[in-house]
């Protein structure tokens, strides 16, 4: 199994069964060097299967079903396309290695041949991506991140900033996040409530701030995007939707191209913003000192939808210091000037 040692594991989920009579369970399927190993969602081993073992039930069949051995009665099914084609790829090869007399070794080499493709065409190509945003240094990702920016300002107007606006603009980062705010930056309509670019750079309409009361639906529209971009790194997800040869060229030369800049931010501009799970943003809004129903009511003024983040308001009931000054919130308000 030399050909995957010099790759990461390949990852799935599945189904599986210990026996007839157990019940299914979702697993984590990991394809090793020479195993399958099946583990818990939470990564908790549960039992390894040698891949020359493997045998598959249902040939041709979605989802694939596999058991450890021709006499056993341990299930596992799988419906993940990579993962299938992985293993398959695997056991082929396997198959042609053993002994089958009147064969030529062509056929052998075939089979190896089709698991270095089946992996580089898998597998290769995102792990390569996620190998790149890993190794990219910091300054790289802010040199990215502010011609990402600029990009964006040459789609939706310019960045907006004035002396007093963008002092007050500083202030409410560093009393949201502390004293290593990521860089915000107000553009006004239309862009999404906010964007997360590389580099640490927090994107936000300015509608945020001129059409509400107080600071703090902004300030929870910025925490729940630093949420949102702790999911996902803005860098990989610039290079996935790039492409191999954009990562290629970043790789290489350390630099990435106008055109695959200008596309994402056209589809920055242009994409719903996912869905954040309360409870994370919710421990953003303890740790920040700031109340989540402001934030909560400019999403829904029923409150019907954000019931969660109403109840639980961890500063709910508490006497907490405004966030901007009289003066400096009507400075933000103004930082477009309109």
């Amino acid at each position: 199994m030399t050909a995957l040692e010099q790759y990461s594991r390949l990852e799935a989920t599945g189904l599986w069964r210990e026996a007839p009579d157990a019940q299914r369970r979702d697993v984590l399927v990991s394809l090793g060097d020479a195993t399958l190993m099946i583990s818990t969602q939470s990564e908790v081993a549960l039992t390894h299967w040698s891949l020359p073992a493997v045998a598959r039930l249902n040939p041709g069949r979605r989802p694939a079903l596999y058991a450890p051995g021709a006499d056993t009665e341990e299930r596992l099914e799988i419906d993940d396309p990579d993962m299938i084609a992985a293993i398959e790829t695997v056991r082929a090869a396997i198959d042609k290695r053993r002994p089958h007399p009147g064969r030529l070794r062509l056929w052998i080499s075939g089979g190896m041949a089709a698991l270095v493709l089946g992996l580089a065409v898998f597998w290769l190509p995102g792990a390569l991506t996620r190998q790149t945003v890993a190794l990219l240094p910091e300054a790289s990702r802010e040199e990215i991140g502010n011609r990402l920016l600029q990009e964006i300002g040459r789609l939706a107007g310019p960045i907006c900033t004035s002396p007093r606006g963008s002092t007050a603009l500083n202030r409410l980062a560093r009393r949201s996040f502390g004293e290593d705010a990521p860089r915000v930056a107000l553009l006004p309509s239309p862009i999404p409530d906010t964007l997360s670019l590389p580099g640490d750079i927090l994107v936000a309409n300015a509608g945020l701030a001129e059409d509400y009361e107080t600071p703090e639906v902004l300030a929870g529209y910025l925490l729940a995007e630093d949420v949102r971009r702790d999911q996902t790194d803005p860098m990989l997800r610039l290079l996935t939707e790039a492409g191999l040869g954009a990562t290629l060229g970043l790789l290489t030369t350390g630099q990435i191209d106008e055109a695959a800049l200008h596309a994402h931010a056209a589809t920055l501009l242009s994409r719903e913003a996912a869905p954040v799970t309360e409870p994370p943003l919710l421990a953003r809004f303890e740790a920040a000192g700031i109340s989540s129903q402001p934030y909560a009511f400019a999403r829904d003024v029923s409150g019907e939808t954000v019931l969660g983040l109403i109840e639980a308001d961890p500063m709910r009931g508490a006497d907490t210091a405004p966030l901007l000054g009289d003066a400096d919130w009507v400075s933000l308000q103004d930082i477009c000037g309109r």
